[in-house]
């Protein structure tokens, strides 16, 4: 018997002269895209980041963009289906998802926006909860929302097929239950960081995206207590900024393999509730609390360590709110 191929693996086939990859159950072809979106006044071309909704109370439905291989201040793509904060978030390179959040009591909603398109989110479905503060982690076909507080701490794990629409179905659960846990993706693990047990937890685990089953030990953070940071990254490393009594810090993970986060550098100013989005090269961390709200925007260059510097600044205040992009490292 041959030994069973990892999820993920690569293969060209000579018959259709295609490159493959195996999502742990069948070869799928590779799709050559380009994330790159462009609008008048940007220097170049790139991924394309959102951030969405949240704020401060009252609450804003505001949804704005922003070119992460370009720098400058986000703009205005449109509005989200309410008032609310504190979602878990993922895309494709297509589409973007927001699922959950409170407004300020809990909801279960699941919105889309099409990502290349500035209008208004769209419903896409439910959840089977309604929840609040909560790791989102994606790839091109599924987000996965985990933990949160409907209000009690659960430990629950669901998934959406990010191109359809419909409710969100059983994924498995996390080891415990947890709130406030940052996520991040490659195109096959997922990674749930850090949060509240109730109390503070520096645990990572992961997830194979493409697969069903409970989350396993992965390592973890250097401080417990990294809550309402900011997870990003690339294919090859996951990146949290900011987090508990507004830190400055910034940590990374290698996702491929399992171990403890490794510093990374510092934001410009130390905050937490923010949101971030990345491109392969890149991730941003847009507003947050510092403790009084901000419209900065900071970056770092995944590939490197060293500290973030000045981005841009937000068109609106954000925080507690959506981030996203559509050339994260889930893509």
């Amino acid at each position: 018997m041959s030994a069973e191929i990892p999820a993920g693996a690569m293969r060209f086939n000579s018959d259709s002269q295609k490159l493959e990859y195996w999502n742990g159950s069948a070869w799928f072809q590779v799709h050559t895209f380009s994330p790159n979106l462009g609008i008048s006044g940007d220097r170049e071309p790139g991924v394309r980041g959102i951030v969405a909704a949240g704020g401060a109370s009252p609450y804003q439905d505001d949804i704005s963009f922003y070119n992460i291989g370009s720098l400058g201040n986000s703009v205005d793509f449109g509005l989200y289906n309410g008032d609310r904060f504190c979602g878990a978030d993922g895309a494709s390179n297509t589409r973007g998802i927001f699922a959950g959040a409170g407004s300020p009591t809990r909801v279960n909603i699941i919105e889309f926006i099409t990502i290349s398109s500035q209008s208004n989110s769209t419903s896409f479905g439910d959840l089977s909860e309604t929840k609040s503060q909560m790791a989102g982690m994606s790839n091109q076909t599924r987000l996965v929302v985990a933990g949160g507080s409907t209000p009690s701490l659960v430990n629950t794990m669901e998934y959406v097929t990010i191109a359809s629409t419909g409710d969100a179905q059983d994924f498995g659960d996390l080891p415990s239950v947890r709130e406030q846990n940052a996520g991040t993706s490659s195109p096959t693990r997922g990674l749930s960081m850090g949060g509240l047990t109730p109390g503070s937890t520096d645990v990572i685990e992961f997830i194979t995206l493409s697969t069903l089953g409970n989350a396993q030990d992965f390592g973890d953070l250097i401080n417990s207590g990294n809550m309402l940071g900011g997870g990003t990254g690339n294919a090859t490393r996951g990146i949290v900024m900011g987090g508990a009594s507004q830190t400055n810090s910034i940590q990374y993970i290698t996702i491929t393999s399992t171990g403890n986060a490794t510093d990374f550098g510092d934001l410009t100013d130390g905050r937490n509730d923010v949101a971030t989005g990345s491109s392969p090269t890149r991730a941003v961390c847009v507003g947050g609390l510092t403790p009084s709200s901000t419209q900065i925007m900071d970056y770092i260059t995944i590939s490197t360590t060293g500290n973030a510097v000045d981005f841009g600044t937000a068109n609106k205040v954000f925080r507690t709110s959506f981030g996203l992009s559509n050339g994260h490292g889930g893509l």
